[in-house]
């Protein structure tokens, strides 16, 4: 695919990386971080943030999150790391008893997990998935919290908004909802998601997969420092999600601040010159 022509500096908050033959089966995919670099390249994406693909049942994000930091060295990728946990996301009766006797497994990640990752300055954030990967327990949101880095979060209809308010924006860090947390194309959801970015300042949302202009561009125009540019690769190939930005009918000084300023503010390791 030929690369796109623009003058605009990009960074990407939502990108995947597969490090090892595990995650690369889960997802049928088989995405080495060259090749991710170069689309990348071709879009003009110049740095993107990276973290691991789902992990088989039962396994532990730790190694994943390790190889991800690993080959994230000398690259325009900025690591964040993948957490799970034994809660089950969903509403109603069932998950509530479940969650009730929810007890953490050896694979799912503690709060020593996260002050470690925390205090290593290989990671720059975290990753939730919780309709893959379950919630983690109050003890690792607790510290999540202390740690006050960005919490890109995996928000749809297996995990809508009305779940994200009631279980994570109690708590006080940033948060960026992927997809404007209405995956996969529920414009309702995300509708309700830019409604609940009046309520709560710390949280953000990012554009990857939000495939409607006029839902783009109302979140463009209401919230213009809390849109992140995310383009979702390898899933999508970046060149899409960029130009999906550029056909829209905003300024170009929005548009920086959707491809460029909010990234960066938000995520310092993306910032131009900052040493990753």
């Amino acid at each position: 695919m030929l690369g796109l022509e623009h003058d605009f500096r990009i960074v990407d908050t939502r990108a995947t990386l597969d490090p090892d033959e595990s995650s690369v089966a889960t997802h049928g995919r088989d995405i080495s971080p060259e090749r991710l670099e170069r689309e990348m390249l071709q879009a003009g994406v110049v740095r993107a943030v990276v973290s691991p693909g789902r992990r088989a049942a039962g396994r532990s994000y730790l190694r994943a999150n390790n190889a991800v930091a690993r080959l994230s060295i000398d690259r325009p990728f900025v690591a964040f790391a993948r957490l799970n946990g034994p809660r089950d996301p969903r509403n109603g009766p069932l998950s509530a008893v479940r969650n009730l006797r929810a007890e953490r497994e050896d694979h799912h990640a503690r709060p020593d997990d996260v002050e470690q990752y925390s205090y290593d300055d290989r990671f720059h954030g975290f990753t939730l998935v919780p309709h893959a990967d379950g919630l983690p327990n109050e003890d690792v949101l607790t510290r999540l919290e202390a740690a006050d880095l960005p919490l890109i979060v995996h928000a749809g209809r297996q995990f809508p908004p009305e779940a994200v308010e009631r279980e994570l924006l109690d708590y006080d860090m940033p948060i960026v909802l992927a997809s404007f947390g209405g995956y996969p194309l529920d414009t309702d959801l995300m509708n309700e998601t830019l409604d609940l970015l009046a309520e709560y300042d710390r949280l953000y949302v990012d554009t990857s997969a939000v495939r409607y202009r006029e839902v783009l561009e109302r979140g463009v125009l209401e919230h213009p420092d809390r849109v992140l540019f995310g383009s979702g690769a390898p899933d999508v190939h970046p060149n899409v999600g960029v130009m999906e930005v550029l056909t829209l009918d905003v300024s170009e000084d929005l548009m920086r601040r959707v491809f460029t300023k909010n990234p960066a503010r938000l995520i310092p390791a993306l910032a131009e010159g900052a040493d990753v």
